[in-house]
């Protein structure tokens, strides 16, 4: 069976599920397992790590910069800036920050977090620079919504933007509306952060539903690989989960395996209907 693949700008074909790292880095007591987590990623193909310099402020750049020592080659790395350091020597500056803690001399795609008081063309400037001196490969964006791809559409270079990484789930489908279909116009992949839900009552919502599990019990799968099978779906678009253990990695890597039939798809549609009108972008 082949594994579904996502393509960012000229970069080799990556698994439609990566390894998220939101949270880790946290507790120094917990630092050697995430590090563990991340390496049975790798060893089981989930070769795209998301990070940030915001997470654990720094602390999580760490956790990969261990867990990629030794392989970075393997590893397809993604980490995100601050807003208020998108721009000019702040810029600059950030970046070499996230390459210290990484260990590595370059990040393959490099995204703005959220849109701050930087001007587009200013982080588009930034991008470039830190393109020419080869410490990134690609650039992108997160937490961009519609109206926000657009603006960055008409700045100068601003279509050069590789990717757009927003929060997407079943029971958050908003960017069907207009965001997920123009971004896959455009052949832009789109990365779903939170595709399982956060913790708490929605995640526990989602993975209680019954029609969730009567479709996990005909797959032998579990509720959570439904989910992130459901998110890799559709085209153009890479679930990146967070596992801090062996056993979820092992799980996570097990939904690129399943395909939903038409008819599962359809169930799960009008369980959790998209919306039909605009709705404003869901971010955490």
């Amino acid at each position: 069976m082949s594994v579904k693949t996502v393509t960012f700008s000229g970069s080799r074909p990556l698994p439609a599920i990566g390894q998220g790292t939101w949270y880790m880095g946290e507790k120094a007591g917990l630092r050697k397992t995430e590090a563990d987590a991340l390496r049975a990623g790798i060893d089981l193909g989930l070769t795209l790590i998301d990070t940030a310099e915001m997470y654990a402020e720094g602390g999580a750049e760490e956790v990969v910069g261990e867990a990629i020592k030794g392989q970075r080659d393997k590893v397809f790395l993604v980490s995100k800036v601050y807003p208020w350091n998108a721009g000019g020597q702040k810029g600059l500056a950030a970046c070499e920050a996230s390459l210290r803690r990484l260990g590595t001399d370059h990040i393959d795609l490099y995204l703005l977090h959220w849109r701050g008081n930087y001007a587009l063309a200013e982080t588009v400037e930034l991008m470039e620079k830190l393109q020419q001196q080869g410490k990134i490969g690609r650039w992108g964006v997160s937490n961009l919504d519609y109206d926000d791809m657009q603006a960055l559409w008409s700045v100068k270079g601003g279509s050069a933007c590789a990717t757009n990484q927003v929060l997407y789930h079943l029971a958050s489908r908003g960017i069907e509306y207009d965001l997920l279909p123009w971004c896959q116009q455009q052949a832009m992949p789109v990365m779903a952060y939170c595709p399982l839900a956060q913790a708490g009552r929605l995640r526990s919502g989602l993975m209680n539903h019954p029609v969730v599990n009567e479709i996990a019990r005909s797959h032998h799968a579990t509720a959570a690989q439904i989910l992130l099978a459901w998110v890799i779906s559709h085209p153009g678009v890479i679930a990146i989960p967070k596992a801090a253990s062996i056993e979820h990695v092992k799980a996570n890597a097990g939904a690129l395996d399943i395909t939903l039939t038409a008819e599962e798809l359809l169930l799960l549609d009008r369980a959790f209907p998209a919306p039909a009108v605009k709705t404003p972008l869901d971010v955490v």
